[in-house]
């Protein structure tokens, strides 16, 4: 059975940084192209970053751009999310998805699996 487990947030303050991981099992992980998406409180979830199976085509929402990188690590199973410059706007909780298709992707449909969330929360 496919998991995706995210892990590292918290509360952070205006400038911090914070680093997310999701860990994923029961798929072959170096096939899977990876994304991170955010809901903040009380709108729907939008797109922040995600990369394709060759570890290229990486793409991010221009609201985290220059801020938040995201990585993988194929050996470990595990995507990142380094967020850096981190500013109230960026509170939301984080999802980590995988999609099967292996290219890089800014549609929630094109992901097959995701994590639970991580709540982030940035204080001014």
């Amino acid at each position: 059975q496919v998991r995706l487990v995210e892990s590292g947030g918290g509360l952070v303050q205006s400038g911090g940084s914070l680093r997310l991981s999701c860990t994923a099992s029961g798929l072959t992980f170096s096939t899977y192209s990876l994304g991170w998406f955010r809901q903040p409180p009380g709108k729907e979830r939008e797109f922040v970053a995600t990369i394709n199976r060759y570890n290229r085509n990486i793409y991010y929402a221009d609201s985290v751009k220059g801020r938040l990188t995201i990585s993988r690590d194929n050996a470990e199973n595990t995507v990142y999310l380094q967020m850096d410059s981190l500013k109230p706007e960026d509170t939301a909780v984080y999802y980590c998805a995988a999609s099967r298709t292996g290219w890089s992707s800014s549609q929630m449909q094109n992901y097959d699996y995701w994590g639970q969330g991580t709540q982030v929360t940035v204080f001014a």
